[in-house]
């Protein structure tokens, strides 16, 4: 599956930190917008999966943002972007299981309630000692 150029939005500036010199000049740091709700390479399923792993990422919009300036080169943080990006999508395409709701067992009702009176034994051996 690939994603079309139109869906993908590059801005870079300037990032903060240490880097002497090149950080105030050259402007590094990536943000990718990739417009999840409005894409048409992905399935409306995968679209709502990503936009909730994305949290914090997405926007009202249905954008998701993705900032990039672990290193020192544009590409490098461009190349982090994409593959951040990617890994979130590989994420959302897994569909997960079902939860089937189970009865608990006999047995292991019967172990709570052993656990409980066994409790209940030690609690109210706690009490203020009787002389009769």
């Amino acid at each position: 599956m690939r994603l079309k150029e139109t869906e993908l939005e590059l801005r870079f500036f300037r990032a903060g930190g240490p880097g002497g010199q090149n950080v105030n000049k050259v402007a590094t740091a990536v943000q990718l917008r990739f417009s999840a709700a409005a894409s048409e390479s992905l399935p409306d399923d995968v679209k709502a999966r990503l936009l909730r792993l994305a949290g914090a990422r997405a926007t009202q919009e249905g954008d998701i943002l993705i900032s990039a300036s672990r290193f020192r080169t544009q590409e490098r943080n461009r190349q982090d972007a994409y593959e951040r990006l990617a890994a979130l999508i590989v994420k959302a395409r897994h569909v997960p299981k079902a939860r089937k709701a189970t009865k608990p067992t006999r047995a292991s009702k019967e172990r709570r309630l052993a656990g409980k009176a066994r409790r209940s034994d030690i609690k109210s051996g706690r009490g203020r000692v009787r002389l009769d």
